[in-house]
C-alpha cells in the first residue's frame, strides 16, 4: 500500500507526462509557417500535420483505456511514454510532408495514452475523499503544458528552428518517462484479462448517469477549448503581439488552472461538488463575456484568460471525478470516454468555432459560447440529478464491468 508521500509524488509525475503531452498537442500552430517555408510547402498542405496528430490521438484515446484496463495501467502508461518520446524526436528528422505527417501520427498515437491512463491511475490509487484533489492538481499542471505550449514553442524556434522544437521536446519526454521507470513499482499493478475491450463503452453509454456525464463533458470541451483555441487568435488581431507574448498571456489559463486543481477537492469537501461544478461553468461563462466586452483593455483580457483556466478545471475536475466512479474494473474504459468527449468536444468547438468567426466575427464567438455555458450551467442540474460525486465509492460501479 503505497503512502500519502508516494501518491502525491505519482500526481506530480503523471503531471509533468500529462505537462509534456499537452503542450506537444499545441506545439505544431506557431512554428507552421516555419516548417511550410522550409519543405517548400503551402501553408494550407502544412496545415494537414495538426489533422495528422489529431485524428490518431482522438480515435486512440477509446483504445488505450480497454488496453490498460486488461493488461495493466502502468505497464501500457510506461510502454506508450517510451514510444512517444521516440516519435517526437523522429519528428525533427522529417524531410517532406509524408514522413513528418507519419511521425506526427505517431506522436499523437502514443500521446493519447497518457490522459485517460493516468486519470484511471488515480482513481485507482486515491480514495473518493481525495481523489478531486489530485485529479485537479495533475489536470492543471497537465494543461499548463498547453497554455504554455505556444511560448514554448516559438521561443525554441526562434533561437534555433523548428526542428529544435521537436528535438528539445523529445529529450523533456525522456524526463517523465524515466521517472515512471524508476518509481514503476509504487504504480498499481491491477489487471483484468477477461474484461471485454469494447463491451464496456455499450454499457456505460447505455445508462443515463454516466451518458448524462459525458454529454456535460462534451459541451465543456466543445465551448471551453472552443474559446480557448481563438484567444491566441484574438491576442494576435487586438494587440498584434508575437506568439511569445502571446504565449505568456495564455499562460493566464495554465497557471490558474494549476491553483483552481489545487483548490478543487478541499472546496468540493467544503461546499459539495454540486456547486464546484456550478461555479466553473459560471466562471468560464463569465470568462467569455469579459473577452467579448472589455478583451480590448489588457488587464481584463488577462483576468477573462484566468477564468477561463480555473472554469475549466473547477468543472473538469469535478465531472472526472464523477466519471471515476462509474466502473471500477472498467475504469481505464470510462476514463478514454472522458477523454474522448472532451478531446472531441474541443476539436469539434474549434471547427465550429472557426465558422463562427467567419460568419458573424471572431469577438461574437466569446458572446455566443459565454451564453451557452450558461445554457449548459442549468443543463447540468437537469441532466446531473443526484450527488455530483458520491461522498463514499459505494455506487462506484455501473453493472458488472
Amino acid at each position: 500500500m503505497s503512502t500519502n508521500k508516494d501518491r502525491n509524488k505519482i500526481v506530480l509525475l503523471l503531471g509533468l507526462a500529462g505537462f509534456i503531452v499537452m503542450a506537444d498537442n499545441w506545439v505544431v500552430s506557431p512554428i507552421l509557417p516555419a516548417i511550410s517555408q522550409n519543405l517548400d510547402i503551402d501553408i494550407s498542405s502544412a496545415g494537414l500535420l495538426i489533422s495528422a496528430y489529431m485524428i490518431p490521438f482522438g480515435i486512440f484515446q477509446i483504445i488505450f483505456g480497454p488496453l490498460a484496463d486488461r493488461y495493466g495501467k502502468k505497464q501500457v502508461i510506461t510502454s506508450a511514454m517510451i514510444l512517444f518520446t521516440v516519435a517526437t524526436g523522429l519528428c525533427a528528422l522529417g524531410t517532406s510532408l509524408t514522413s513528418l505527417s507519419i511521425f506526427r501520427a505517431l506522436t499523437g498515437v502514443f500521446a493519447a495514452s497518457v490522459m485517460p491512463i493516468s486519470l484511471a491511475l488515480i482513481g485507482d490509487m486515491f480514495p473518493i475523499k481525495e481523489r478531486q484533489g489530485a485529479i485537479g492538481t495533475f489536470m492543471g499542471i497537465s494543461f499548463l503544458g498547453q497554455g504554455l505550449s505556444m511560448a514554448i514553442g516559438g521561443t525554441i524556434a526562434y533561437f534555433l528552428n523548428w526542428r529544435g522544437v521537436f528535438g528539445v521536446y523529445a529529450i523533456l519526454a525522456v524526463i517523465p518517462t524515466l521517472l515512471l521507470i524508476k518509481n514503476y513499482k509504487l504504480l498499481p499493478s491491477e489487471k483484468h484479462p477477461d474484461s471485454k475491450l469494447f463491451a464496456p463503452y455499450a454499457k456505460l453509454l447505455g445508462t443515463s448517469r454516466s451518458l448524462y456525464t459525458y454529454i456535460i463533458v462534451l459541451l465543456e470541451g466543445l465551448l471551453i477549448i472552443g474559446s480557448f483555441s481563438y484567444a491566441g487568435v484574438y491576442i494576435a488581431k487586438t494587440y498584434g503581439f508575437n506568439y511569445l507574448y502571446i504565449g505568456l498571456i495564455m499562460t493566464a489559463f495554465g497557471i490558474m488552472s494549476v491553483i483552481g486543481g489545487r483548490m478543487s477537492g478541499k472546496l468540493a469537501a467544503k461546499i459539495g461538488a454540486r456547486k464546484v461544478l456550478s461555479l466553473g461553468l459560471a466562471s468560464a461563462a463569465v470568462a467569455d463575456l469579459i473577452i467579448y466586452q472589455y478583451g480590448n483593455v489588457l488587464g481584463m483580457l488577462i483576468l477573462g484568460i484566468a477564468l477561463l483556466g480555473l472554469g475549466f478545471i473547477f468543472t473538469h475536475s469535478t465531472l472526472l471525478t464523477r466519471a471515476t466512479e462509474f466502473a471500477q474494473k472498467a475504469r481505464g474504459s470510462a476514463m478514454s470516454l472522458v477523454a474522448f468527449f472532451f478531446m472531441g468536444g474541443g476539436g469539434v468547438g474549434t471547427a465550429i468555432g472557426g465558422r463562427v468567426i467567419s460568419g458573424v466575427g471572431l469577438s461574437n464567438l466569446f458572446l455566443i459560447n459565454g451564453i451557452a455555458l450558461i445554457i449548459t450551467l442549468f443543463l447540468s442540474f437537469v441532466m446531473i440529478r443526484d450527488h455530483v460525486v458520491e461522498p463514499n465509492e459505494a455506487k462506484e460501479s455501473i453493472g458488472n464491468l
